[in-house]
């Protein structure tokens, strides 16, 4: 055997029969390894340790960049809002102590930024349907800049926590106004309830026909317009807010709303329009003008149904009769002529008859002449005595139906 490089010798006791030594020649680097075995199984630790820890490094590495992977190509990661932590939310509302309003999907808190700035966090619940309103809100709302809108700010969706920041508005929504009977420190005269009617109109023209993608809002009520410092009306929630294309396409929904705001195609199951929001801006409009609900319920069981009784005083001339009593007359006449038939051109029963918002809004401002519309086929169908009540032993029972808002998605 030919040996290379150092060699080194030792001898130890053999078992040959005759008791001599063995001498056996190494190679001089394989007997100093084998000299010390710990050293080795310290080396062989040390390399099972550091690949173990580059194979986590590795996949914790993938795993963010998926996940930033997934946030980019998520519509609602791809707009530039501010992205909250849900402990950064509950310091600015203070545990979410000051409510300012609560619907079937969630509540509002009012709360204060690092930097002072007042902000509106709505706290969304319900795993699903939190979720689905959610992303309706941050894709809708994220595309829009309008002075009638109101602005979103930014969100927090960590685990299953979703919640979204908007501006704060300072002067509350308009049925808090309208309607309340303990807040009587605000007051709207026929000019302030004009210019909100005006800015309303604007600002589904612009949902309706100006955005890239059309908006239908599918929840317009006085609950839903917010007032700013200034009392310009600014619309919100837009949790049920869809989407739809410049072809005219229609959208089925049968999500829980408001029974008063919702035209007869939408009760009757029907895919719907962005006329349905015209139809619903229309009833909106008649509450404005009357500082009353569009439907009540009296204490002896009729139902006084407003928008029947001022089709019939438009048609009769009497339209200064529909005003609120607490104008006291103090309204400008061609504004209210003007406003009373827009809005009974806004609840006609076909989707064709009714105009489209831009529409609307060259009407309220005087730049389209609006004719005598015809009173809804639907309104006529209701009995009526001459306080706008309608007879409920021959329609109650079908009010009660439309009454119970039942609708569920």
């Amino acid at each position: 055997m030919l040996w290379h490089g150092d060699l080194i010798y030792s001898t130890q006791c053999g078992d040959c029969s005759d008791g001599s030594p063995i001498s056996i020649r190494t190679k001089i680097d394989s007997w100093r390894r084998n000299k010390h075995p710990e050293q080795s199984l310290i080396g062989l630790t040390v390399g099972v340790v550091l690949g173990t820890a580059t194979v986590l490094a590795i996949g914790l590495i993938v795993t963010r960049r998926c996940k930033k992977r997934s946030h980019t190509t998520d519509p609602i990661y791809s707009r530039s809002f501010r992205v909250f932590s849900y402990s950064n939310l509950t310091s600015a509302t203070k545990n979410f102590s000051k409510k300012l309003d609560q619907g079937s999907f969630g509540s509002v808190f009012m709360g204060t930024l690092r930097d002072s700035t007042l902000v509106a966090v709505k706290k969304l619940q319900g795993l699903r349907q939190g979720e689905k309103q959610f992303r309706a809100e941050v894709i809708t709302v994220g595309m829009i800049q309008h002075i009638n809108i109101v602005r979103l700010l930014g969100f927090c969706a960590e685990g299953t926590r979703r919640l979204l920041v908007c501006e704060f508005m300072t002067n509350g929504s308009i049925d808090s106004h309208l309607f309340s009977k303990t807040n009587s420190n605000i007051f709207l005269g026929w000019n302030q309830r004009y210019r909100i009617a005006i800015g309303i109109a604007r600002g589904l023209a612009y949902l309706h026909e100006k955005c890239k993608d059309f908006i239908m809002h599918c929840d317009i009520k006085p609950e839903n317009i917010l007032l700013d410092e200034k009392f310009c009306p600014r619309i919100a929630d837009f949790g049920m807010a869809k989407l739809f294309t410049r072809d005219g396409s229609r959208v089925l929904t049968t999500m829980r709303r408001t029974i008063g705001y919702l035209g007869p195609e939408w009760i009757s199951g029907l895919a719907i329009t962005h006329k349905a929001d015209v139809y619903s801006f229309g009833m909106m409009l008649f509450e404005i003008i009357s500082g009353r609900r569009n439907t009540e319920r009296s204490e002896d069981g009729t139902y006084v149904y407003f928008p029947t009784w001022a089709a019939a005083k438009i048609h009769e001339g009497e339209v200064s009769c529909l005003l609120d009593n607490k104008l006291k007359g103090e309204a400008n006449s061609e504004e209210l002529e003007r406003a009373c038939r827009g809005a009974c051109w806004c609840i006609q029963e076909l989707e064709s008859s009714r105009p489209s918002m831009g529409l609307v809004v060259q009407m309220l401002e005087g730049v389209q002449e609006v004719s005598m519309p015809p009173i809804p086929t639907y309104l006529c169908n209701f009995v009526l005595d001459e306080t706008g009540s309608i007879n409920t032993q021959v329609y109650g029972h079908c009010l009660d139906d439309l009454m119970s808002d039942s609708f569920t998605e």
